[in-house]
C-alpha cells in the first residue's frame, strides 16, 4: 500500500517502530517537510519506545528538511534517501548519521 498523504506516514509511524533497533537509542529526529502536504513532526524515541508528534521539538538530534513528494518518495520505496541527499532534496543538519537509521527503526 502507497502512502498518498504525509500525515498518514506519520500516523502509521508508531504502528511499525521497530524497538529492537532502537535499543540504547535516546534520540529525537525533527521533520520539516515542505510544500503544500507539508509540516512539521517530531519522533522522540527514548527507552525502547516511540512518541510522534505534530511541532516543532526544541532540541532534536537531527533535523530532515524536504518536500512531501520527495518524503512520500522515500517511504513509498521509489526514492532513495542518500540519492535524495546527495543532490539536495533532502537537508540533514545535527548528527546525520542517526538518520541512516531511521529505515530500520521504522519499516514502513
Amino acid at each position: 500500500m502507497a502512502f498518498t498523504e504525509v500525515t498518514e506516514v506519520f500516523d502509521r509511524m508508531p504502528q511499525v517502530f521497530n524497538a529492537d533497533a532502537a535499543q540504547g537509542l535516546d534520540v529525537v529526529f525533527q521533520y520539516e517537510i515542505t510544500g503544500d502536504k507539508g509540516g512539521n513532526w517530531s519522533v522522540v524515541i527514548k527507552d525502547g519506545a516511540c512518541q510522534v508528534s505534530e511541532g516543532v521539538h526544541e532540541s532534536p538530534a537531527v533535523t530532515l528538511t524536504l518536500s512531501g513528494d520527495t518524503w512520500l518518495g522515500i517511504v513509498n520505496k521509489e526514492t532513495n534517501g542518500m540519492q535524495a541527499f546527495m543532490s539536495g532534496d533532502l537537508k540533514a543538519t545535527g548528527d546525520i548519521m542517526l538518520a541512516q537509521r531511521i529505515e530500520h527503526l521504522f519499516p514502513l
